[in-house]
Formats: structure tokens, C-alpha cells, sequence
């Protein structure tokens, strides 16, 4: 897998990733917003139903970045969510969103490395994060590790449309005005270019399904949306 960092300062990966989401925490969440039309919580809000299905009490939520997905998934009543992220600007804007969420814990903590003992919890979950593992096959197998027997995991990532039509638009737009409007509004002149970059690099559908399986996961599902815009991913340990 080739792999594309956000930028050529010598780090690896995981600290430019890092970097780059602590340069674009103040502008993030309404860049997000803004870029998908709104698109993005209809993904996120598919994904939470999809999780629900399966009634988790304890939920992890990696890459939970400024914490959308963790505030979804309270709709599901569990009994804990724990979101961790490598970000601590983008962490910090999530703590003062989930003021009011008590079920919802925020960590500091590595996708690739996660510091919990394995079988801990019925689901994880991960959206638009995946893409910026460094080892990607080390975090689907971490985690696998957490997850209890029978527990599931669910991918929300962005993926390449197949129809003709809609992938030159989604790729006019993602290559020339995401990028343009991301640099004058956060600053950080890498950040969206390195995001249709990293999706482009980034193996999905059947070949990220022959990733899950190849971490041990079973009863692998794929389920394009919006065109293939994005993807769901739910795998079984």
C-alpha cells in the first residue's frame, strides 16, 4: 500500500497526522460540514443504526476526532463510549461538545496501539479514520484484539465512486475546491490536498475487505453510499 503522508517533514506518518489535525481542530467541524453539504451526518447517522442493530453496551470509538460520532452513538443508550484520537487540539474541542454526554469518555490514544485488554467491548467504530493509520493491517487487528467474541466493527470511510460521471465530478471537486477553500480557511495549505490524495491511495471495497479478513474478522459486509462516495465496512470477530 503506497503511503501518503500530509506532509515532507521527515516525521512518520502518525506525527503528521497528529500535526495536521491539531493545525485544523478550530476550523474542522465546520469545514466537514461545509465541504459534504451536510452529507457527512446522514453517513454518520446510517452508521449509528447499522451499530445499533446490535444493541452494544460498551462502545470504542477511534480516530473519534472532535467526538460527532461518539455524541451519535449516545441515541443507542449504551453503557460507556470511550473516544480516543492522537489529537489533542481536536480532543479538546470534542470535550467541550460532550459536556453534557457523561456517558462519553475522551482519551488520548493510538488506533495502532490501543491500550485496553482484549474482549472489552461489543462494538468499535471508526469514521474517516482509517486512512490515516500508518500500519492499517496494525489497527484492524488492535481492533480486533478489544473487541469481545461476537463483537462487531464498523467503518464509515471514504471510497472512489465507480460510475464515470460521478467519479470526475467527485474528483474535480475534491482535487480543486476542497483544497482551495480548505487553505483560506484553515491555514494549513496540506491538510486538503492530503485528503484526496489519501483516498485515492486508500484500498477499498473488495480489497479492504480482503484486509478484514485477513485480520481474522468474518461476516465482512461492504455498502457503498451516496454513489460510492463513502463506504460502510462491518466486520465480525
Amino acid at each position: 500500500m503506497t503511503q501518503v503522508t500530509p506532509y515532507n517533514s521527515g516525521e512518520s506518518k502518525k506525527q503528521q497526522v497528529a500535526t495536521m489535525f491539531n493545525n485544523v481542530a478550530p476550523t474542522y467541524d465546520f469545514l466537514n460540514h461545509f465541504f459534504s453539504l451536510g452529507i457527512d451526518k446522514l453517513w454518520r447517522n446510517k452508521l449509528v443504526t447499522l451499530i445499533g442493530r446490535s444493541n452494544p453496551k460498551w462502545i470504542l470509538d477511534v480516530a473519534t476526532g472532535t467526538a460527532d460520532l461518539a455524541i451519535a452513538e449516545t441515541k443507542l443508550n449504551p453503557e460507556k463510549i470511550i473516544g480516543i484520537d492522537i489529537s489533542e487540539k481536536m480532543l479538546a474541542v470534542g470535550r467541550e461538545k460532550t459536556k453534557r454526554f457523561p456517558v462519553i469518555e475522551l482519551q488520548t490514544g493510538d488506533g495502532e496501539n490501543l491500550n485496553f485488554s482484549e474482549d472489552t467491548f461489543d462494538a468499535v467504530s471508526v469514521s474517516f479514520g482509517v486512512r490515516n493509520f500508518e500500519n492499517v493491517n496494525s489497527g484492524l487487528s488492535e481492533m480486533r484484539r478489544v473487541l469481545k467474541p461476537g463483537g462487531k466493527l464498523f467503518i464509515l470511510e471514504f471510497s472512489k465512486p465507480a460510475n464515470w460521471l460521478i467519479k470526475n465530478i467527485y474528483y474535480f471537486y475534491f482535487c480543486n475546491v476542497l483544497p482551495f477553500v480548505g487553505k483560506l480557511i484553515s491555514k494549513d495549505a496540506r491538510a486538503y490536498t492530503y485528503l484526496p490524495e489519501s483516498v485515492r491511495q486508500f484500498p477499498d471495497g473488495k480489497k479492504f475487505i480482503d484486509l478484514l479478513q485477513l485480520a481474522g474478522f468474518k461476516n465482512t459486509e461492504c455498502i457503498p453510499l451516496s454513489f460510492g462516495i463513502s463506504t460502510i465496512y462491518i466486520a465480525e470477530k
